[in-house]
């Protein structure tokens, strides 16, 4: 009976040794499956990201003439804009000059309105 006994926890500890070596290999295996799911996925992240930077570069590509046409427009307003500004202030400097030195040459004395009569 003992050696029956014996023989049993034997073949316990065999099918423990076989249980533990299974999970061992269950768990590289998962383990190995993360790594090529994360490679896999870093492989995917790089050509996104390289289809969307080749994307971004034909954008800007297509773009960048319409950057300096446009610079080029608003500098030319801006030129218009002060020529305009320059040619009034040519035509008005006399004027206002002369208003300036009436209002400041020609005093009419009065009393102020504040100041009452006794």
């Amino acid at each position: 009976m003992a050696a029956q006994q014996s023989q049993g926890i034997q073949t316990l500890l065999e099918a423990e040794k076989e249980a533990a070596k299974i999970v061992q290999q269950a768990r590289q295996y998962r383990v190995q499956k993360l790594k090529d799911a994360r490679s896999e996925a870093s492989k995917e992240i790089e050509a996104y990201k390289k289809a969307k930077e080749a994307e971004f570069k034909a954008f800007e590509a297509s773009h960048a003439g319409t950057t300096s046409s446009a610079q080029a427009s608003i500098d030319k307003e801006t030129d218009i804009k002060l020529q305009s500004i320059t040619a009034s202030f040519n035509s008005n400097k006399d004027h206002v000059v002369k208003k300036l030195l009436d209002r400041v040459v020609l005093v009419k004395p009065e009393l102020h309105r504040n100041l009452k009569k006794v």
